[in-house]
């Protein structure tokens, strides 16, 4: 049977919304990572196949498939092409995905997968907004099938997430104190120089932005619900950020051609879908759909990557799998860490290599809501 392998991953730090990465061009954050990755490997980036790419609201500096550009920008060769795939948030996850399964149907050795979003230059939604100079609002109002199919009615990741803390009856005291542990979490990892091997330092930066050490119950208790009479609030959801990460995947021929040193085996990769409306539970059948396939059980994994695109999405998740909370998002996630939208599950997928290899763990999965009530499940063996 053929293996897709990861033979290395790197990340930038995650920039605050306005700070320090917010005036670098996207092209330029991606191909800070594709230039990492070729120098950490020390492969001939002539002999990559591909470069996969994951990002939203593709206009602007992240328009024309921005795969493609950083490659060039990173003064890497002409030959090799790049495509731009768009998952929502889940497309960098999903640019692994593509390059696995490229490897695995022997199609191609050796894929620089990941992803790239400067959120600062290019707010969240952008590509609506364009549409509505052509009349149009969103993907979903005008449309004559989706009215037909769900109705009128508003399709929003902040009404789902409110949604989600109503049906798993999950309090806002309950997601604060999930909050402030990311924080602290988060602090603790990068205090602990636990990031440091996976960043690769740019725009004067080291480390992640988004951890507040200054927060507190309190503070979060004061804030005033995202909706009227919601539970929600900005401290529950994960923060809007610049940044960009990729990972090295390599078939067992790339292996032993190049004699390359595998990190971990890609043990399982799978997405499954779910309301659309609801549009954040889908990582919970996925879960449910992945741990059928693999025959394994929600405790068998040393480490669990859940974006925290906002706390009752985890919350939810959490009670419906079992899953113990102390093996979640151990060093923090979107709430403290930020959420480039395109880049973060290439960024989630970085940090869990690297925290299985601290720990000397064997299993850990992946996964994280997406727009249209998607998700996709990895699972990674660290060889």
């Amino acid at each position: 049977m053929a293996e897709a392998y990861i033979i290395e991953a790197a990340r930038t730090p995650v920039g605050r919304r306005g700070g320090a990465l917010a005036g670098i061009h996207s092209a330029d954050l991606g191909a800070h990572v594709i230039s990492a990755l070729v120098d950490r490997s020390g492969i001939d980036p002539g002999r990559v196949d591909d470069v996969i790419f994951g990002c939203t609201d593709t206009v602007g500096s992240q328009a024309g498939d921005i795969a493609r550009t950083a490659w060039l920008v990173a003064g890497m060769p002409d030959h090799v092409p790049g495509v731009t795939v768009d998952r929502q948030c889940g497309s960098a996850q999903q640019a692994v995905h593509f390059a696995a399964q490229g490897v695995l149907s022997g199609t191609a050795d050796l894929i620089v997968a990941g992803g790239v979003q400067n959120m600062s230059a290019i707010p969240i939604s952008t590509a609506m907004a364009v549409g509505e100079q052509f009349g149009f609002t969103t993907p979903f109002a005008e449309s004559p099938g989706w009215l037909a199919r769900y109705g009128d009615q508003e399709v929003s990741q902040f009404r789902a997430a409110e949604m989600i803390a109503d049906k798993w009856d999950i309090s806002r005291e309950e997601m604060e104190e999930f909050a402030l542990r990311s924080h602290r979490r988060a602090i603790t990892a990068t205090d602990e120089g636990r990031f440091a091997k996976e960043i690769t330092p740019i725009g004067g930066i080291s480390a992640d932005e988004g951890p507040r050490r200054d927060t507190s119950l309190e503070k979060m208790a004061a804030l005033q619900p995202l909706r009227e009479g919601g539970r929600l609030t900005a401290a529950l959801a994960s923060q809007i950020s610049d940044g960009a990460a990729a990972l090295l995947v390599a078939s067992e021929r790339a292996v032993a051609d190049l004699g390359l040193t595998p990190r971990a085996r890609i043990h399982h990769i799978s997405v499954r879908g779910d309301d659309p409306v609801w549009m954040l539970t889908g990582p919970i059948p996925a879960t449910q759909h992945a741990l059928e396939r693999t025959g394994m059980s929600i405790d068998d994994f040393d480490l669990i990557e859940v974006n925290e695109a906002f706390a009752s999405v985890v919350l939810a998740w959490a009670k419906e799998t079992g899953a113990d909370l102390d093996r979640v998002n151990v060093n923090g996630g979107g709430i403290a860490l930020g959420h480039p939208i395109g880049a973060t599950g290439a960024r989630l997928m970085t940090t869990m290599l690297h925290e299985l290899e601290r720990r000397g763990g064997r299993y850990a999965l992946q996964t994280m809501c997406e727009g249209g009530g998607q998700a996709n499940v990895t699972v990674i063996e660290r060889l």
